[in-house]
């Protein structure tokens, strides 16, 4: 887990599933996060991340979170 600093929140969670597995990783950086999500996606998992607002992104709409 990355910490920020002591009171900040990390903005980035990505979750991971596959078969009877879950994996949960934070990040503050977006770069960070989409590498690590299409990485696992890549591997065959399913993976979403989810903003500091609580709005989910599947792999297909990585991209729209580096635009914001």
């Amino acid at each position: 887990m990355d910490y920020v600093g002591e009171g900040q929140a990390l903005t980035y969670k990505m979750i991971a599933e596959r078969e009877n597995e879950t994996v949960r990783i934070e990040r503050e950086s977006t770069f960070i996060i989409i590498a690590k999500a299409r990485v696992w996606a890549s591997e065959g998992w399913q993976v979403v991340i989810t903003d500091k607002d609580g709005k989910s992104y599947p792999p297909e709409e990585f991209d729209k979170l580096l635009a914001a």
